[in-house]
Order: C-alpha cells, then structure tokens, then sequence
C-alpha cells in the first residue's frame, strides 16, 4: 500500500513535469532531481524512460477524467451535459489543472509524428477522449435535443478544435479572453443545431453514461 501511494505521488509530480516541459523531457534523471530521489529509487518504481512516460500518459488520462468528465456528470442528460461539459474542459485549463495547459494537447503535438508506443498511447488516449464526446452528443439526439442529422463525430471534431485553439491562445499568446471567445463559439455552434421540438421521452436509468 505504502509502494502504491508512493508511486502515485511519483507519477503526480511527473506529470505536472511533463505538462511544462514535454514528455520527451521527462526522464529518470529529471525526475529524481525534480523530486531530490536517487535514481536508483525511482529505476524500483520504472525500468526505464519509456515506462516513465507510459505510467505518466495513464495517470493524466485519470486526472483528466476525474477533473474534466466526472463533474459533467451531476448535469441532466442531453444538451445540458454536453454544455456541461464543454465548459468543464475550458475550465480546466483555465485552473490549470496541468500547469503546463492541456496535457494531451501538448502530447499530441508532440508526438503526433513520432511512431511508437509513447504515441501509440496518447492516440488511445485522445480516442478515449473523442469516444466520450461523441456519446455526449449521442445522447443530446437521443433527448431530441439536437437536430436529428448531426454528425456526432463531426460535432465532437469541431468542439475538440475549439478546445485545443482556447488551449494555445491562452497558454502561448497569452490571451485573457481565450476562453470567452471560445466559450461564445461553442455555445454559437450548439445552439445552431439545438432542437426546440422535443419529444416526451421515457425517464431511463442514468447509466455509466459517457465515461465508459
């Protein structure tokens, strides 16, 4: 027990590492300078540079659920809870949740063109992530909340460029209305496809909803 909460406090350093300075920076040597450990202790948690940098991308990918998705969930179903969350994703980077901004955004540039299980991972990652948008809208259909013809993969494209834009206006043009605008965008683009005319539907169990 004592091995896990070490490692999981290891891996929360490591990840706000990386957000700053890149996946590819973060390494065994950095990290145990960062954290003033041998690196013979961490080599006990990670074989290796690449183990880092896996166990890294997992743990994000959890923080970002529980920061991100997670909230989004005490919204109704439908097109409250895809507005739900759609502000919950600028809000987190707004609080920094990451300090470097968005981790995936990050990753995804970073290794979008470097083959390999590092990249492998963070595409898993972000597939996960397009997965749950597009169940969010599925869903709002499914309400009769949105226009029967929207393209859930499509929508979930175009509010995940949104997203990634709000995330390097604010983080490297450091632009304070960063999250306005792009709140104003995607609320504009949402509302241009929301359906008014909507059917009584049968109550349903509130399932595992998006996240699964």
């Amino acid at each position: 027990m004592k091995g896990q909460r070490t490692r999981a406090s290891i891996l929360d350093r490591a990840v706000d590492l990386a957000s700053v300075e890149g996946l590819e920076g973060l390494t065994i040597g950095r990290l145990a300078e960062e954290l003033r450990m041998s690196k013979s202790g961490l080599f006990a948690h990670f074989g290796s540079k690449e183990d880092l940098q896996l166990a890294a991308i997992e743990a994000a990918g959890q923080r970002f659920i529980d920061e991100v998705v997670r909230p989004a969930l005490s919204a109704p179903r439908g097109y409250p809870r895809l507005v739900a969350i759609c502000h919950s994703w600028l809000d987190y980077v707004r609080r920094r949740v990451f300090p470097g901004g968005c981790f995936f955004a990050a990753a995804s540039f970073e290794f979008d063109g470097r083959p390999g299980p590092v990249r492998d991972a963070v595409a898993r990652q972000m597939d996960d992530w397009f997965g749950a948008l597009e169940r969010a809208i599925r869903m709002a259909k499914d309400e009769g909340h949105l226009d029967a013809d929207v393209d859930p993969a499509q929508l979930a494209f175009e509010l995940n460029a949104l997203f990634f834009g709000a995330n390097f206006a604010y983080n490297l043009r450091h632009d304070e209305e960063a999250f306005a605008r792009a709140r104003r965008a995607i609320e504009q683009r949402l509302e241009s496809i929301r359906s008014y005319d909507e059917p009584v539907v049968a109550a349903r169990p509130a399932a595992r909803d998006f996240i699964d």
